[in-house]
C-alpha cells in the first residue's frame, strides 16, 4: 500500500522554506545582478551542505556526487533556477507565480506518462481545481504575457523533470549528497555566468540576504528530495506545492501590509479545499 504521508509532510516543509528563500533572494537581486545572486546563493548553499555532510558523516558517501544521474539532476536544477529567476525579474510576480504553480499539473502528467501512476478523475479534478484557485488569488493579466513568460514556463518544466529524475536515483545515495551536488552545480553555473558578464561589488546587506536565502535553499533541497524519495505518489505530493501561495499572502500582509481582495479570498478557500479533498481521498483509499 502506498503511503503519501511522509512525502506530504516533507513537501509542506519545503514550501515554507522556499517561499521565504524567494523573498530574500528577491531583496538581494534589487542591488545584485540576477545570475550573480543565484550563483552566490548557490555557493553559500554548497557550504551549508558541506557542513552538514561533515557533521553527519555522510561525506564518506561523497563519491556518489560524481554519479552521472546526480550530476544531471544538478544541471537540471541549475537550468530551472536560472531560467525561472531571470524571467521573474522581468515580468510581474503574479504572472511568474502562476506559471511556477502549474508544477502540480505538470508533475501529475509526467507521473502518468513516465512513472505510470494510476491517477483517476477525482485526483485530476482536485489538482486542476487547486490551480484555478491559484489563478483566483494571483489574478494575472493576459496582457502581461510575453517571451519572458515562456522562459519562466521552460524553467518550471525543467524543474518538473528534475523532480521526476529523483525516482531513478539509487536508493543508497544519502539525500545530503544529492543536495550538495545540486547546490554546487548551481553555484558553478551562476558564478561562471556572472564572471563572464562582469562581476559586480555587493553590499553587506545583499550578502546577508543571500546568506540567509542560501540556508533556506539548502534546507529546501533536503525536504524536496526527502519528499520525492518517499515512494509516495507524485500526483498527490506535488499538489501540496499550492500551499506556497498561502504563505506568500501571509508574508505580503505582515511585511508589506497587502490585504487580499474578495476574489483572492475565494481562491484561498478553493486551494485549501482542494488540499483537504486530496487528504480525504487518501484516507478513504487506505
Amino acid at each position: 500500500m502506498v503511503d503519501n504521508t511522509r512525502g506530504i509532510l516533507a513537501m509542506s516543509a519545503a514550501v515554507v522554506v522556499f517561499i521565504f528563500n524567494d523573498a530574500l533572494i528577491k531583496l538581494a537581486a534589487e542591488s545584485v545582478p540576477a545570475v550573480q545572486a543565484i550563483g552566490v546563493r548557490g555557493l553559500f548553499a554548497t557550504l551549508w551542505c558541506a557542513l552538514a555532510l561533515l557533521v553527519t558523516g555522510a561525506w564518506r558517501q561523497l563519491r556518489w556526487a560524481a554519479d552521472p544521474r546526480i550530476v544531471f539532476r544538478g544541471v537540471l536544477e541549475a537550468g530551472s533556477a536560472i531560467f525561472y529567476l531571470i524571467a521573474l525579474f522581468q515580468i510581474p510576480f503574479a504572472i511568474a507565480s502562476a506559471v511556477n504553480l502549474s508544477t502540480p499539473v505538470i508533475l501529475t502528467v509526467l507521473a502518468v506518462l513516465i512513472l505510470k501512476e494510476d491517477v483517476r478523475w477525482r485526483r485530476w479534478s482536485a489538482v486542476i481545481v487547486g490551480f484555478l484557485g491559484v489563478l483566483l488569488v494571483i489574478q494575472p493579466h493576459p496582457g502581461d504575457l510575453n517571451a519572458w513568460t515562456w522562459l519562466a514556463l521552460l524553467g518550471t518544466m525543467i524543474g518538473c523533470f528534475r523532480d521526476i529524475l529523483v525516482r531513478f536515483l539509487p536508493v543508497g545515495i544519502p539525500t545530503l549528497v544529492v543536495s550538495f551536488t545540486s547546490a554546487l552545480v548551481v553555484a558553478v553555473a551562476g558564478c561562471g555566468w556572472a564572471a563572464i558578464e562582469g562581476w559586480q561589488a555587493m553590499s553587506n546587506g545583499a550578502i546577508g540576504y543571500m546568506l540567509g536565502s542560501s540556508l533556506l535553499l539548502a534546507m529546501g533541497y533536503q525536504f524536496v528530495v526527502v519528499a520525492l524519495r518517499s515512494r509516495g505518489e507524485f500526483s498527490v505530493i506535488g499538489a501540496f506545492r499550492y500551499a506556497s501561495i498561502l504563505w506568500a499572502l501571509a508574508i505580503g500582509y505582515v511585511v508589506w501590509g497587502e490585504v487580499p481582495n474578495a476574489l483572492a479570498m475565494v481562491g484561498i478557500a478553493v486551494i485549501v479545499g482542494s488540499g483537504l479533498y486530496i487528504l480525504h481521498r487518501e484516507r478513504v483509499r487506505h
